[in-house]
């Protein structure tokens, strides 16, 4: 009965540092976008505090907008994908023993 509990707590646990793992994946995304869209637009770098919600939703939601039109005007449309790889992709040699090799 024990072990059932044990177990039982260690799993609300994995799925507890799993939900904290994922949120701040979301949250650092949300933050590299916000630090875009501030770099890019003064109206988003300054203070928003007496501002309404509904208006501050149209402001990010026109930034977003333009934000997207300006890269896509910017993308080069004839290059080809290999272009745009910024690293190339490495080797991933695994060794089991000194007679197995998996590429």
């Amino acid at each position: 009965m024990v072990y059932a509990c044990t177990n039982y707590s260690r799993s609300a646990w994995s799925q507890k540092k799993l939900f904290a793992m994922k949120q701040e994946s979301c949250r650092k995304d949300v933050e590299r976008v916000f630090g875009v869209l501030q770099s890019r637009f003064a109206i988003v770098a300054g203070p928003t505090r007496f501002w309404h919600k509904h208006i501050l939703h149209y402001i990010m939601t026109t930034c977003i907008i333009m934000h997207n039109m300006k890269i896509a005007d910017e993308r080069d449309v004839t290059a080809s994908i290999e272009d745009h790889m910024e690293t190339p992709t490495p080797e991933v040699v695994m060794v089991l023993d000194e007679n197995t090799r998996f590429q």
